[in-house]
């Protein structure tokens, strides 16, 4: 049998390049010969990611869109995607792959795109439950569509579409790591209630915001925290907080780079609601407070989110109320220990356990067929 050549394109933020690299490494699990090429868009986070997840990455020159759609840069990103085009075709009449993979982002229209033409089999991956405009727009040239929710035959072709869940970062599921050794790691108590606050690798003004309104509610709550500000917001966090001074019960940092230890120290967790943040979460049965951003396409975080609200998996607090409710509604939920159990039990039965592997079978099959 033939070497087998993948090529996986997409990025743009953590949430569509590490399902792309976990899908990536299940490739290479079930075909450890297997030559995997990725391409992403110069300048964005994937230019760095997926290297050092030990693949070689090609960069495009392409940008998104602007809003509104008829403003004049958007000839400029036209040309830019055009000349994109062009150097993905060259780039996978170079490599020669059996398949073409896109996960959403800039460069995978591009080269899913210059793929189809190529006559190379597409399968898309679709994070969300409102499904982003590139992946809509690569529908109907893709031959397999794997999804993270049901009811996505709204977008995509139904006979297409397969149920697999959203690939998280396999260094989450840990089972030897205790709660004991995680708080420990923070400087915390086991015994008292955790809450973790999350808002992204770049951070969240609005979930910071809540936090620094509400910090004497939170000294004298008996309640621990761990906040990750985000790079962007901590040098002010701390300047500010240095003037206020810093309860003892928070434990402040820009960024958690092993989240498997802040996930099992955490009794809750408050998150936006990013599609890998929400399948981590379920994966690992965790009660969740989403804080859907209101700066995304089509609101698709709230979308996410009440797939879990419904199933009384999460609970939920819009942005723009999260500064009065947030800290609240966190403080009595985590203190309550028959909630907290309902909502991860809950959040756990919508987990995929294997969806990384499910779509690298798929990917293999489709390479194999053409």
């Amino acid at each position: 049998m033939s070497e087998l050549r993948v090529v996986i394109s997409g990025g743009g933020t953590g949430g569509h390049i590490f399902p792309a690299v976990s899908i990536a490494n299940a490739v290479r699990e079930l075909e450890p010969e297997a030559k995997i090429l990725f391409v992403g868009a110069e300048g964005r986070m994937e230019m760095q990611r997926v290297p050092a997840a030990g693949y070689e990455i090609v960069g495009l020159p392409i940008r998104g869109l602007l809003r509104p759609l008829w403003k004049p840069g958007n000839i400029g990103v036209a040309i830019d995607f055009l000349k994109s085009k062009r150097l993905a075709k060259k780039t996978l009449q170079k490599f020669q792959p059996d398949v073409a993979v896109g996960v959403g982002g800039y460069a995978s229209s591009a080269t899913l795109n210059a793929a189809h033409e190529l006559g190379i089999p597409c399968l898309i991956q679709e994070q969300n439950s409102y499904a982003g405009l590139t992946n809509k727009s690569l529908a109907k040239k893709a031959a397999k569509i794997c999804v993270a929710y049901e009811g996505m035959e709204r977008f995509f072709p139904k006979e297409r579409i397969i149920l697999t869940g959203n690939p998280v970062r396999q260094d989450l599921l840990d089972p030897t790591l205790t709660k004991t050794e995680a708080s420990a790691i923070f400087g915390l108590e086991p015994e008292l209630p955790t809450v973790l606050i999350i808002g992204g690798s770049l951070g969240a003004r609005t979930m910071n915001e809540s936090v620094f309104s509400n910090l004497e509610t939170i000294e004298k709550s008996g309640i621990q925290f761990i906040w990750q500000t985000g790079g962007y917001y901590h040098k002010d966090i701390q300047a500010r907080l240095r003037q206020r001074g810093k309860p003892a019960n928070l434990y402040v940092t820009d960024f958690i780079s092993h989240m498997d230890q802040a996930y099992k120290a955490a009794d809750l967790v408050i998150s936006r609601a990013g599609a890998s943040s929400i399948s981590e979460l379920c994966l690992l049965g965790k009660p969740s407070i989403l804080v859907p951003s209101p700066n995304v396409a089509e609101d698709h975080q709230t979308c996410n989110a009440m797939a879990l609200v419904k199933r009384d998996a999460a609970l939920m607090v819009k942005d723009a109320e999260a500064r009065e409710k947030l800290i609240p509604l966190a403080l009595s939920t985590v203190a309550d220990k028959t909630r907290l159990a309902t909502l991860g039990e809950n959040a756990y039965k919508m987990a995929f356990k294997d969806s990384a592997r499910i779509i690298a079978e798929e990917v293999i099959k489709l390479a194999r067929k053409g």
